[in-house]
């Protein structure tokens, strides 16, 4: 009777413990600023050439009545076959350099900094969102404004067949200069980072483990097995460890290479000559 009476007694109702919801991850903020400024910079590259156009179409005419002067310019596609057709490919990229510059600490900061307010919970009071969204703007436009008028002033430079606006035209540096190879090899230092630390942490590992009687590896079988358990354990963020002491030691090294080579090469012509 008492089991009967327990099988069929209701039950009292189990309420389920909410478990709190971890909050977003903070990444390392100079992690997410690079990784903002890196994906924004990929999409200039593409996007570019309309900024071109865009800047001239807005130039066109400047300060004068409709119809009082010539038109260039007469829409984005006939735009980009006159800049292209004229100053070539290359002009279709005119400030390239800027842009990305423009591109990667607008955004970093913007990305960057809006990420922190989201980690630490700063958007989750009321407005919180809008006000460190607006700050995140306006702290990464601020910052990013110079490389915009230098962007503005080298897309607007071009042959005077087409040319609209003021030609400030700019000389950025001697193709034969120092500064030049000085600037080329901090670029490529920092490619070369990017693209090789992966490489060395792997190498570095492979190098390290210990062997056993047969002279084999007990931690790696190889090149691929090491990067499939680093991913696997460590992240994808594993194959980066160390790219801070990489890049502070390459970029020196690569500055100093190339701009010993290219000065060496150049008295070597001289000479020649």
């Amino acid at each position: 009777m008492w089991l009967k009476n327990s099988l069929f007694a209701p039950q009292a109702s189990i309420t389920p413990v909410a478990r709190p919801s971890p909050g977003p991850r903070a990444l390392w903020p100079p992690l997410d600023f690079t990784l903002g400024a890196l994906a924004c910079c990929g999409a200039c590259v593409f996007t570019n050439p309309l900024e071109v156009v865009k800047t001239r179409l807005q130039l066109q005419g400047e300060l004068r009545a409709r119809g009082s002067y010539q038109r260039h310019y007469r829409g984005v596609l006939q735009a980009l076959w006159v800049v292209g057709s004229t100053d070539g490919l290359r002009g279709l990229q005119k400030g390239l350099t800027a842009a990305l510059l423009y591109q990667g600490l607008m955004n970093g900061v913007r990305l960057g900094f809006y990420s922190y307010t989201e980690a630490v919970g700063l958007t989750d009071a009321p407005g919180g969102s809008l006000i460190s969204g607006a700050a995140a703007g306006a702290l990464g436009a601020f910052i990013a404004s110079p490389a915009y008028l230098v962007k503005t002033h080298l897309q607007a430079q071009t042959v005077a067949v087409i040319a609209v606006g003021h030609q400030h035209n700019h000389q950025w540096f001697d193709p034969h200069s120092c500064l030049t190879a000085l600037t080329a090899a901090m670029i490529s230092g920092v490619a070369v980072t990017i693209t090789m630390t992966p490489f060395d942490v792997i190498s570095t590992r492979l190098y390290n483990q210990p062997v056993d009687e047969f002279k084999r590896g007990r931690l790696y079988c190889g090149f691929v097995d090491c990067l499939m358990k680093v991913c696997a354990t460590e992240g994808i963020m594993g194959l980066y460890k160390g790219m801070t002491p990489v890049f502070v030691r390459l970029a020196p090294h690569t500055v100093l290479s190339m701009l010993i080579w290219d000065v060496l090469r150049q008295r070597a012509l001289l000479y020649r000559h």
